[in-house]
């Protein structure tokens, strides 16, 4: 079963970081959920050297024809001159919870 949502990765450098991008899609309706995941280590390629950084990784859900309206969103308050905006389909999920990121998004 396919569905018509998806999930949203965008990594940031600190729990203020993860808040701001968090109210900018959460009071705009164009996301039903925002999980903020603590103390993740972010190995990168960056400016020709390999990076080691300790950062927060943002989990939303949403549907996926919301997905460039909440790219725009994260990149207008994000901070990093290249943030971390990906989206992953979901393939299956529980019927009851994707009817309620449908209500809750706009």
């Amino acid at each position: 079963m396919s569905t018509d949502h998806i999930v949203i990765l965008v990594t940031c450098a600190d729990n203020a970081q993860a808040r701001a991008i968090a109210g900018a899609v959460l009071e705009t309706h164009l996301v039903a959920c925002v999980n903020i995941v603590p103390q993740i280590r972010s190995l990168y390629w960056w400016e020709g050297a390999i990076q080691d950084e300790q950062e927060l990784l943002c989990i939303i859900k949403t549907r996926a024809d919301k997905f460039e309206a909440v790219r725009r969103a994260v990149a207008a308050v994000h901070p990093y001159e290249v943030p971390e905006i990906i989206a992953l389909p979901m393939e299956h999920g529980h019927r009851p919870y994707l009817d309620w990121i449908d209500n809750c998004v706009k």
